[in-house]
């Protein structure tokens, strides 16, 4: 198998021989001097050639020294601009941000806020993944992730923004029709619209504050991958769904759809930002992660984050 080139050896060949010292070139690149003689003497032993002259008073290039020098300064100075342009763009705000969020609310509540931002920092390129599904943002190459659940332990660093509400609701026609259920057992009799993601599949688990945790399995008609897909259905009468608020409010406000067993609580999730494991962001990630923040806690659906007494 073919082994690598030592870049490290010959960065270290470059500075030695752009300084003239063993003694100057480990004082610059902040090495001992015992290190940066051991990489020249591992490049000249895989090189099977001399790359430098030695005395007890000074140095000087061999032939072979001579040829590979042009060539190293170019390692080294690759090497030098590679880490200052990743290093300015970790602490200024240039660069791309890959996001991943949920196409619902990636649409109607993320896209929104990004004209705003985009011009504040015009040097920042948003890509943006829109899907329900969970992506590795690891192997998928994201910078960060808008999550919506209860998060599950994981090696990712998360921060919460908001929590929200998940309410049962129906079109008025609906409960016309169906009358209003009270109680979870109730469900047994009336029709759902399922969201394929839902932790919990077919079955809805409820709170109520004296009487406990009640669960109950739903038959449904309709079932989809996108919460917002059931949204004509659910208008139109054809069902009951466990619906998130940010989702809902709209419909809520205008009275489209209505909230039914109130005393009965679903478990709520929260809206969370989650990035790869690792302590440093690059700044303009950072930036976009203050921005949403701010922006979600002041959302009219928004549940405030509660911190610890």
């Amino acid at each position: 198998m073919k082994r690598l080139p030592d870049l490290e050896a010959w960065a270290i060949f470059a500075k030695v021989a752009e300084s003239g010292s063993f003694a100057r070139a480990a004082a610059e690149c902040g090495l001992s001097q015992s290190t940066v003689s051991k990489a020249v003497t591992r490049l000249e032993d895989r090189m099977k050639s001399t790359l430098f002259h030695r005395t007890s008073r000074r140095i000087s290039l061999t032939e072979s020294g001579h040829a590979a020098l042009e060539r190293a300064l170019r390692i080294l100075a690759e090497g030098e601009a590679v880490e200052a342009e990743v290093t300015e763009q970790s602490r200024s705000l240039r660069g791309t941000i890959r996001i991943a969020a949920p196409m619902s609310f990636g649409i109607a509540h993320l896209a929104p806020l990004l004209p705003d931002f985009m011009e504040r920092h015009p040097d920042v390129q948003l890509d943006i993944h829109l899907s329900d599904e969970l992506v590795d943002l690891v192997a998928q190459g994201f910078d960060m992730a808008l999550r919506i659940s209860a998060l599950a332990d994981s090696s990712l660093l998360a921060r919460r923004l908001c929590g929200v509400r998940i309410l049962l609701v129906g079109a008025p026609a609906y409960f016309e029709r169906h009358g209003r259920p009270t109680h979870p057992r109730d469900l047994a009799h009336h029709q759902a619209l399922h969201y394929s993601y839902a932790r919990n599949g077919n079955v809805w688990r409820f709170r109520h504050a004296r009487h406990g945790e009640f669960a109950q399995s739903m038959p449904s008609p309709l079932r989809a991958n996108n919460a917002e897909a059931l949204a004509p259905a659910l208008l139109g009468g054809m069902g009951l769904a466990l619906q998130p608020e940010f989702l809902a409010w709209k419909s809520l406000q205008s009275g489209a759809l209505e909230t039914v067993m109130d005393d009965w609580q679903v478990e709520p999730i929260a809206l969370h930002v989650v990035t790869p494991p690792g302590r440093g962001r690059p700044a303009r990630v950072q930036a976009l992660i203050e921005y949403l923040v701010e922006h979600f806690a002041s959302a009219p659906w928004a549940q405030p984050v509660r911190t610890p007494a």
